[in-house]
């Protein structure tokens, strides 16, 4: 199943498609082996994700140290690499030295806790997936709104595989990939999936200023997720009513409606 571009669209090819799955949290996190087992069903899946946790990374990428890349023995038959890196690092270097070819598909997760609204910005999982999407592969990121190491994904992964099996039968606009976020419910309690848009909300952060043994001061990020948005067609919104959340999301951050009112009242011509 190759992807292919007809017109604005990601479409494929009925072939078994490669499928690459990484994440942000780590290699061996609960939450990508989940994906894993869903993902098999659907076309060949290599893994290539950190080798440690790498949550809140964003779009981050490794310049100033080498990367090291190591075959390990994870998920049985599934060839599995860790890497030194970045989730984005991982993509690409997946890319270039493991699959040596574009993937059909990228997928990133489970990830261990929400990653809607602006959280978008910060996480490593989502990154991982825009860069896919740069490179012109479909791709996803999925977040379960749980951040225990003993998360249940099972509800999840029902609604990962209605979600991939859409992808790839009906494709995806293209410079597009999706923001998938699970509330944290058993899987009767779930209503259903939206497709929503991104609330407009944000931490209210402070740091805690500690001192060591030594007397200096260090500090610890903490913080408040505010939601400023009443609207009920958003991630938020569907999250906390009991909904998968489903957002298109693009890497062009041009402000379109910016253009014409600076154009208008700015003098950029004395």
């Amino acid at each position: 199943m190759n992807f292919f571009t007809a017109g604005k669209y990601y479409l494929c090819n009925m072939s078994r498609p490669v499928i690459l799955v990484t994440n942000d949290d780590g290699i061996i996190s609960p939450g990508i082996r989940a994906l894993v087992e869903v993902m098999q069903q659907f076309g060949d899946v290599p893994v290539v994700a950190p080798d440690s946790p790498q949550s809140g990374m964003g779009h981050a990428i490794t310049i100033h140290d080498p990367l090291r890349l190591q075959k390990v023995d994870v998920f049985g038959d599934i060839p599995a690499y860790q890497c030194s890196g970045t989730p984005v690092d991982c993509v690409k270097i997946a890319i270039d030295k493991i699959l040596r070819r574009k993937p059909d598909l990228c997928v990133s997760g489970i990830n261990h806790g929400s990653n809607a609204s602006i959280n978008v910005i910060y996480s490593g999982t989502m990154s991982a997936a825009m860069e896919a999407a740069i490179d012109g592969i479909p791709a996803v990121g999925f977040s379960l709104s749980d951040f225990s190491f003993d998360a249940d994904f099972e509800p999840a992964k029902v609604y990962i595989e209605q979600i991939v099996r859409n992808l790839l039968n009906n494709g995806i606009p293209r410079d597009a990939l999706l923001n998938v976020n699970f509330p944290k419910l058993p899987l009767e309690e779930i209503k259903g999936m939206k497709i929503c848009r991104q609330a407009a909300a944000k931490w209210v952060e402070e740091f805690d200023e500690r001192r060591d043994p030594n007397g200096k001061n260090y500090y610890w990020l903490t913080g408040q997720f505010v939601n400023f948005d009443q609207g009920e067609d958003t991630d938020v919104w569907a999250l906390e009513n009991g909904y998968v959340s489903i957002v298109p999301v693009q890497f062009d951050l041009t402000h379109h409606h910016a253009i014409s009112y600076i154009n208008k009242n700015w003098n950029l011509h004395s």
